[in-house]
């Protein structure tokens, strides 16, 4: 923006004030919404409207000026309809047309006057009355240039949602996501909770914290990473269905499929195991689909995705496997797995024990092939602290994760209602974490007390909803889904800074 524009804006708001006229007066007057006007006369012929005149207000958002000379056209935003009005000099005083004219390109306004369509049959309100709603300073981007620069986008995300349709068709559907998700659950008898943001021990995933001070209980806590300790304390409290879409916290990177803050829908299900959960998360994704895009066969990245269809299930073990031709339970110490991927041409990651290679050996070669909707099931148990043993496979536990589109996409457990087992697992986690693993669970005495009083068998399963939306709306980047994603702070030079 110049500086002499700038100097203008401001010229015109001096102006108004100097007449006694408020910029950013406290009420609105009586208006109707442009849907509804371009609803209520969109189907009159020119002739109708003139035989029969109806006189409307609106308001809304310039987002256009034309101006002939003795008559000016503007065009107004509202809730992303838009409808022209017009500005005749012979029809209203000189002082008016002069006003309105000075109108710029931002600048909320109320217009009030009859109905009526061009030459060329656009709906057109002429304007006999005029409001100032609130004075722009700033100019907006320009059918969205000026604005092309993606950090520009995110960091100024209310200029991307005035300026870029697809960026506010995103946000409608990541609210009726969340709709629909809510729906699905309160239809099959889940209550929706709250639980602790600010917990003072956290748990529930593998992540690092971030970590903050209470200065009157000059107390440590921690934003929480997972909702689901918390969760399971209340299915132990005799609410037998809960659920809880709420924000989350990990203090790592940020990549395509990674936001430090974002969201998960988490539901626990008493007298259910995962396989009951497996059918729950088909059940659930295949109904959100249905609502939001009006199909359940979705086109992403070029794609289509087919989640009417009923998805795939396979342990993990059997799609490592197939993938390499390595059975991971006939390898079943690190240094024996070692040797098999070497054998077959694979270099082992620096993963300090089995399972974390079986973890990393999937996530190389059998994840980014997942594209159609896959659960996969039977993870080590080491990964899996929280998890039910296996009944089949002592080294496994009851664990499965939906992937689509070659990501994961959430997590579901039988979950471990044992305190005796949960105990010791947790103590090898704070083992794990005090000899430098970052990632690994404290151990939580009040939750393992809880498991004593009695959790019923529970299934569990966690939605990450940002990379649903990612999906359902057809881009590769969380951030795009995300109205307000995490960014590097910038630099002295305006420029970002490097991390």
């Amino acid at each position: 923006m110049s500086e002499g524009e700038r100097a203008t804006r401001r010229a015109r708001l001096e102006a108004l004030r100097e007449k006694g006229i408020d910029p950013y007066p406290a009420r609105v007057g009586p208006r109707e919404a442009i849907a509804v006007v371009r609803s209520r006369f969109g189907e009159q012929s020119a002739e109708a409207l003139e035989v029969d005149p109806q006189t409307v207000a609106v308001v809304g958002r310039i987002v256009a000026v034309r101006s002939f000379g003795k008559l000016v056209f503007v065009r107004l935003l509202e809730a992303g309809e838009t409808i022209q009005v017009s500005v005749r000099r012979q029809e209203i005083d000189a002082e008016l047309f002069d006003w309105i004219r000075s109108f710029d390109v931002g600048d909320f306004v109320r217009i009030e006057g009859p109905v009526w369509r061009t030459r060329t049959g656009e709906l057109t309100v002429d304007a006999k009355a005029a409001q100032i709603l609130a004075k722009s300073l700033r100019p907006l981007p320009e059918k969205w240039h000026g604005l092309t620069d993606v950090e520009s986008r995110f960091r100024q995300r209310y200029l991307d949602l005035l300026s870029n349709e697809q960026a506010r068709r995103i946000a409608v559907l990541r609210s009726r996501t969340l709709s629909a998700m809510r729906a699905f659950l309160d239809a099959r008898g889940f209550l929706e909770v709250e639980t602790p943001v600010l917990q003072p021990i956290y748990g529930g995933a593998a992540a690092r914290p971030f970590d903050t001070h209470h200065r009157r209980y000059d107390q440590k806590l921690y934003l929480r990473i997972s909702d689901e300790l918390y969760l399971k304390r209340l299915v132990v409290g005799g609410l037998d269905r809960v659920y809880e879409i709420g924000h989350n916290f990990r203090n790592e990177g940020i990549s395509r499929k990674h936001n430090p803050e974002f969201t998960m829908m988490e539901c626990y299900q008493a007298d259910a195991d995962y396989r009951d959960m497996m059918d729950l998360s088909e059940e659930m994704i295949r109904e959100i689909a249905e609502r939001v895009c009006g199909t359940t066969r979705i086109e992403y990245q070029g794609t289509t995705l087919d989640f009417g269809a009923p998805w795939r299930r396979v342990p993990m073990r059997d799609a490592i496997r197939d993938a390499t031709g390595i059975d991971v339970l006939e390898h079943g110490d690190l240094e024996a797995l070692s040797g098999a991927m070497r054998g077959r041409g694979l270099e082992p990651s620096d993963a300090p024990t089995w399972a974390r290679l079986v973890d990393d050996l999937f996530s190389d070669r059998v994840e980014p092939d997942l594209v159609q909707p896959t659960l996969v099931s039977d993870y080590p148990l080491d990964l899996s602290p929280l998890a039910k043993r296996s009944v089949e496979d002592a080294r496994l536990v009851e664990r499965f994760e939906p992937f689509v589109a070659g990501m994961e996409i959430g997590n579901a457990f039988s979950e471990l209602n044992d305190p005796d087992d949960q105990r010791a697992r947790l103590e090898q986690q704070r083992r794990a974490l005090a000899a430098g693993d970052e990632e690994a669970h404290p151990l939580d005495e009040d939750y393992v007390m809880a498991l004593e009083h009695g959790l019923p068998p529970t299934g569990g399963l966690g939605i990450g909803v940002d990379r649903l939306v990612m999906i359902l709306a057809d881009v590769p980047n969380l951030r795009e889904v995300i109205l307000f994603p995490h960014l590097r702070p910038i630099a002295p030079d305006g420029a970002p800074e490097e991390p």
